[in-house]
């Protein structure tokens, strides 16, 4: 973990401690709403047994009012949004598609490693390191976005790989989560082997993140 993973993750914990209650994660943002998709890229982690049993062990532990635990078949790293489904032309929906096959495909595939947990007022996630091969990936998938569209959609700074394993589903106190947490911070973290990142559409009906996969997108695949 380098130092600016570490002194990040430091100064999300000092905050956390400081989070009288949880914060309602699903509450309907701009543009959202029910039956509403959305495009965007998420590294997904089907059959990546070893992350499973981590998140289950820790759901166990994090079993409280509050939390709403996220299904194995729906944790991701969000990585970088496109557009409503409704507002992306198809053209250039296969354009960028092709653009990001064609970029990914020099790179190598990814060895992410997710832990030690790392909280925040709308949820308890993972952190995702090293930080520098999320970004890759994601500047790559940028710069197909912007070879197709002159802006690219979200900022390019700001992002924080995590993986979220509980979202906050009303406003508890954090004390008792705090608790819980103190002894999860040492479990031993796990490493996955990322080799293809999906395009999907989203969904975030019912108080969980469900998705259609476009498209995937393959690293590695010229070499």
């Amino acid at each position: 973990m380098t130092s600016r993973e570490r002194d990040s993750l430091q100064q999300r914990w000092d905050a956390y401690h400081r989070l009288p209650e949880l914060v309602e994660h699903w509450y309907w943002r701009p543009g959202w709403g029910p039956d509403r998709s959305f495009y965007t890229w998420h590294v997904t982690f089907e059959g990546k047994t070893a992350l499973h049993e981590l998140v289950t062990n820790l759901q166990k532990e994090l079993a409280l009012p509050g939390l709403d635990p996220v299904p194995l078949d729906g944790l991701h790293l969000t990585m970088q949004g496109l557009g409503f489904t409704d507002e992306v032309h198809q053209q250039d929906l296969a354009r960028i598609i092709e653009e990001a096959r064609r970029r990914c495909a020099a790179l190598t595939p990814v060895e992410l490693t997710l832990g030690p947990v790392d909280p925040d007022a709308e949820g308890i996630g993972l952190l995702v390191t090293p930080w520098h091969a999320a970004e890759e990936l994601r500047h790559t998938i940028r710069d197909a976005i912007e070879s197709v569209w002159t802006t690219v959609p979200e900022a390019a700074d700001g992002f924080r790989p995590h993986v979220t394993i509980a979202y906050s589903g009303a406003p508890v106190s954090t004390e008792p989560i705090r608790a819980r947490l103190a002894a999860a911070r040492d479990l031993p973290p796990v490493t996955v082997r990322i080799t293809e990142v999906p395009l999907i559409a989203l969904r975030r009906d019912d108080r969980v993140y469900q998705w259609d996969t476009v498209a995937t997108i393959r690293l590695g695949s010229a070499r």
